[in-house]
């Protein structure tokens, strides 16, 4: 890993050093090198790990832990360009769960995006590869979040795809991607011949801050469950200190194995809103209220008859020094089943998190 990572920086120094001495700044390469780093600590009011984290990335108790360092390169010329994406890590393990360690599939889990793309007009690019998906508000990048622990609609829905998707520029204001995708979270699905499709509407006023998406994702999972997802996400800036993003999702599924006419269509959905005050350049505080609905037990409330749903409320205070993010977090988890454990065994219905994380970004 150490020269893997030694190499991808001799080649980022050599390409960038070609395109500083290319005169002709008009066909020159661009490349750029950026990455990221997360650490963070967390106490869980249970007393234990045990049951008691349902969302991604962060299950632990009274623990440092180390979440992800990422390298990731960009380069392009002409019409053409490359980005790889890595992530080592725990995080990146569980953002690519399906890859796991062998000698066959290499270190596919710490690709989180890899993919060429080609600017076919000026208005529409066509990419082939594994990229992160289009659906949802947070990213798996901890400094690109304003919370650090995850939401269940993050949790539960799509990570990446893989497959190819051409994204388009109707206009000033809207923009649309549609693409055909592997199964998701797979980078490789050579054992299925099912496919996804996805695609997305977007939309960002020219007079206010605004920025609008409407998401979509269906087709068969590897077992021949039928899937489809819609999904809206929505930030406007209301003034500089101001702001206010939205998610809901909604995610249906069906078994395809049985005849039509005997099967049961199960969903899950989510809404969430998220308030961010940002009081200097420096500090900034986000207050995130979920409502995660799961009355098919398909996600968090497996084997809890008749399903359940939970609240979460998560208030995260973000300082910056440069690149440098320090977050302070408080979370509580209220759920309509006992699906949480406190340290005895004894099954309960909430769970409350403190945490500090840290991240640094170039």
């Amino acid at each position: 890993m150490k020269r893997m990572l030694t190499t991808l920086f001799a080649m980022g120094s050599t390409m960038l050093a070609m395109s500083q001495s290319t005169t002709d700044t008009t066909t020159a390469p661009a490349f750029k090198l950026s990455g990221s780093a997360d650490v963070y600590y967390k106490y869980n009011f249970n007393g234990t790990a045990d049951n008691n984290n349902k969302t991604s990335f962060t299950n632990s108790h009274n623990s440092f832990e180390l979440g992800m360092v990422s390298l990731k390169v960009e380069h392009g010329f002409k019409k053409g360009n490359i980005v790889a994406d890595l992530g080592f890590g725990k995080r990146a393990g569980e953002f690519s769960y399906n890859d796991v360690p062998d000698a066959s599939k290499g270190l596919s889990m710490a690709i989180k995006q890899l993919y060429v793309g080609y600017e076919l007009t000026d208005k529409i690019k066509i990419s082939l590869g594994s990229y992160a998906t289009h659906v949802g508000y947070e990213l798996v990048d901890a400094y690109a979040n304003r919370n650090y622990s995850m939401s269940y609609m993050f949790s539960y829905g799509p990570f990446f795809h893989t497959g190819v998707k051409a994204d388009i520029a109707i206009s000033s204001q809207f923009s649309a991607m549609i693409g055909v995708f592997n199964p998701t979270d797979l980078k490789s699905a050579s054992f299925t011949g099912h496919k996804y499709i996805g695609a997305q509407l977007g939309y960002t006023s020219s007079k206010i801050p605004l920025k609008l998406y409407l998401n979509y994702l269906e087709g068969k999972d590897t077992s021949g469950i039928q899937n489809h997802q819609i999904d809206f996400v929505g930030t406007y800036q209301i003034t500089s200190v101001f702001g206010l993003g939205y998610n809901a999702t909604y995610s249906t599924y069906s078994n395809t194995a049985v005849p039509k006419a005997a099967r049961d269509n199960a969903n899950w959905w989510g809404n969430a809103l998220y308030v961010n005050l940002d009081f200097t350049d420096k500090v900034g505080l986000t207050l995130r209220g979920e409502y995660f609905s799961d009355k098919d037990g398909l996600k968090v409330f497996g084997g809890v008859p008749d399903g359940g749903n939970v609240v979460a409320g998560t208030l995260t205070l973000n300082y910056k020094v440069g690149n440098l993010t320090i977050m302070p977090e408080i979370r509580l988890d209220k759920a309509s089943a006992n699906i949480f454990q406190k340290k005895d065994g004894k099954a309960v219905d909430q769970s409350g998190n403190v945490l500090i994380a840290a991240t640094y970004h170039f």
